[in-house]
């Protein structure tokens, strides 16, 4: 890494820092935090993160993770140097703000009674401290934007609870910023060498051997690399749906020695593998393997570690064949989507796209950098929007220019402010398509479903698209500054996602992005419509009785913020257009016909599986409550959205494999 690289690169995310906190009127260290937990949950290191800031003697911490899957429990802090060249972060440093952050595991019990109720820290504590009942491990993050002189500290416990230390300082923020893809190498060493067959190969660039490893292993490499792990997979699947894999999982169930013989396998990649070998030189067995990828497979991976950890089957018996290709770094990008596509035979649902080199992505790119946005202030000056294909593409743009008039030039055409990435145009998106408990879910799944919508939609990403997306992100940016107005505080981005929806449902859609783009910024009465909106979702998303955070990533959130009663006001009903504007595509068919499945069986048929499953203490207490939901909606005449209709149906098989019998539909509902 060239120091003068990670110099300005040190320099330059101060002043981004400086000029985002002075904007959104926020503390610089909170910035910085959200900043660096924004890259996190991107590169798939950590989700569900949200601030909380808290400090008393011998204690200090910036916020906390509780991922969805209760795979750990992740708390944050922070060391933010506005000169952070004049020193270096020393071990004792980090020693020290490793140990205030540790110390609020044992004091967040006596932190909570002090706190007000529906606070960021109250609901830190409480989520907390439910966390510790059965969280497998605990992670403590430094982020740091200092260069470190140090590692992280070896891991400890907490009350038997494994806890592992880990340092973000500014080097390695560099290498996730500047290297154009998401995640460190990962390296996995066998303690038995696998055994492997070579196959010959004449070309220079790759290598391809086969191998059979332990299906525990592949379950525990995901459960600890989790998305970083599929990267690369252009066709990644992160969930047990669909009939191919519930069939992995019947197979790994009940016929586990079979295994091998029914499933595909894995298709991987790794950029350098050490072998033992024959006396001819031959490799015979791999030792050790760096950058490893699966790049098919994705649904063999997960439903393994589902199996492991959700069924709790130990696996034992289970083997998966491997075809690992070795590859160059350089021809990554050329030679695995080949590989995807050529080996992908296994499962005929589309499934998500996450790679950088989408053609979606490729396209949305060079349209939008080809757009020239009208000047607004009178100076002349037109500017561009800057869309980030790929991680570290602005920094590497601004560092093409040697001078800093060159650079200064650079920043005036094509501002920070109008810089944006993938999880962003997915934010601004479903925003405005009416999707907020999906953008509240955090970047990564929000972009994991925004994925899926476009594989199914196939949109035209021509001129027209690229200005109308990009307006959304204007409306966007008008709602967020409206709730940083009202004082919404850590809960901001959600109450902004959400006001947006609301408004686009009240507008049918109607609100003008052509206008919006010509003028690159919203209408007076487009403002004050937002600024009449924000409150009363601020008193529907933020509530005293409620988890906020959790509250907002369920359908059933939309469904009361979609029923406040609110009327656009009359100056901006005046400005709506005739036909709507459609960003993305409808739901998909599949939720459609899971829509029509749950609607097939009637109010009491889903109280009776609710009913049956408490009498019986089968199943989750999460899918009961949804099959309550779901027969309550019913019984009030109100849609069951497509998300939770395709949840519902896989609650309702789950149950029919747990001996539970349906009503019969010409039963009456008193007789039962």
């Amino acid at each position: 890494m060239a120091e003068h690289d990670l110099h300005e690169y040190s320099r330059a995310l101060v002043t981004d820092i400086q000029a985002l906190a002075d904007a959104e009127g926020g503390s610089i260290p909170n910035t910085f935090t959200q900043r660096v937990l924004e890259i996190l949950e991107e590169a798939g290191v950590a989700t569900d993160a949200a601030l909380a800031y808290h400090s008393s003697r011998g204690l200090e911490i910036y916020g906390y993770g509780l991922p969805e899957d209760g795979s750990s429990l992740d708390l944050y802090t922070t060391d933010f140097n506005l000169t952070p060249s004049s020193s270096k972060l020393t071990k004792a440093e980090s020693d020290r703000l490793f140990r205030r952050l540790f110390a609020f595991l044992g004091k967040h019990g006596a932190i909570r009674p002090n706190q007000e109720d529906n606070t960021d820290v109250h609901d830190m504590c409480v989520g907390v401290e439910k966390a510790l009942s059965n969280v497998p491990k605990i992670r403590l993050f430094l982020l740091s934007n200092r260069v470190s002189t140090t590692n992280a500290l070896e891991p400890t416990e907490f009350e038997g609870i494994p806890v592992t230390y880990e340092l973000w300082d500014i080097a390695r923020l560099h290498r996730h910023e500047t290297s154009g893809s998401i995640g460190e190498p990962i390296k996995v060493t066998f303690e038995r060498p696998l055994p492997c067959l070579a196959a010959h190969s004449d070309q220079p660039n790759y290598s391809v051997v086969l191998a059979v490893i332990p299906g525990r292993r592949l379950a525990e490499l995901y459960k600890e690399h989790r998305t970083r792990l599929l990267e690369l997979n252009v066709r990644s699947f992160l969930q047990t749906r669909g009939a191919v894999n519930k069939g992995i999982r019947e197979t790994l169930l009940n016929a586990p020695g079979k295994f091998l013989a029914y499933n595909n396998g894995v298709t991987a990649t790794a950029s350098d593998v050490d072998f033992e070998t024959d006396e001819a030189g031959s490799p015979v067995a791999i030792r050790s393997m760096t950058g490893l990828q699966i790049v098919n497979g994705g649904q063999t991976t997960a439903s393994l570690h589902h199996v492991l950890t959700r069924d709790k089957k130990d696996l034992d018996g289970v083997h998966v064949q491997m075809k690992l290709t070795i590859v160059d770094p350089a021809h990554l990008s050329e030679i695995v989507p080949k590989i995807s596509q050529y080996s992908n035979t296994q499962n005929k649902v589309t499934l998500v796209d996450f790679s950088s080199n989408h053609e979606f992505h490729v396209a949305f790119e060079r349209v939008s950098r080809s757009l020239w946005a009208p000047a607004t202030d009178g100076s002349g000056q037109e500017t561009r929007w800057f869309y980030e294909r790929a991680r570290g593409q602005y920094t590497d743009k601004s560092a093409e220019y040697e001078s800093s008039a060159a650079q200064r030039k650079f920043k005036l055409i094509t501002p920070t402010r109008q810089r944006f990435s993938k999880s962003d145009l997915a934010t601004f998106v479903h925003s405005w398509e009416q999707l907020p408990y999906w953008v509240s879910r955090g970047a990564q799944k929000n972009f994991t479903h925004f994925m899926e919508r476009i594989e199914k939609s196939d949109p035209v990403v021509d001129v027209q698209y690229c200005k109308r997306t990009i307006a959304t992100a204007l409306l966007f940016q008008a709602a967020d500054r409206v709730a940083r107005t009202h004082s919404a505080g850590s809960h901001k981005r959600l109450i902004t996602t959400y006001t947006v929806a609301r408004l686009s449902l009240a507008a049918k859609k109607r609100i003008d992005l052509d206008r919006i783009w010509n003028e690159q910024g919203t209408t007076d009465a487009l403002k004050d419509a937002l600024d009449e909106l924000c409150p009363l979702i601020m008193d529907t998303v933020i509530s005293s009785d409620r988890h906020v955070s959790e509250w907002a990533k369920k359908p059933d959130c939309w469904d009361e913020v979609a029923r406040i009663p609110w009327t656009l006001p009359d100056a901006l009903t005046s400005e709506l257009t005739a036909e709507p504007f459609e960003i993305a595509s409808p739901e998909s068919t599949e939720s459609d016909e899971a829509e029509a499945a749950v609607e097939d069986i009637s109010s009491e048929g889903w109280q009776a599986l609710a009913d049956w499953a408490r009498e019986r203490r089968a199943l989750r207490s999460a899918d009961r409550q949804l099959a309550d939901r779901v027969a309550q909606r019913l019984s009030q005449g109100r849609r069951v959205t497509g998300t939770q209709a395709r949840q519902a149906m896989e609650v309702y098989e789950e149950a029919l494999r747990h001996g539970f019998h349906p009503v019969p539909a010409d039963l009456d509902h008193e007789t039962v």
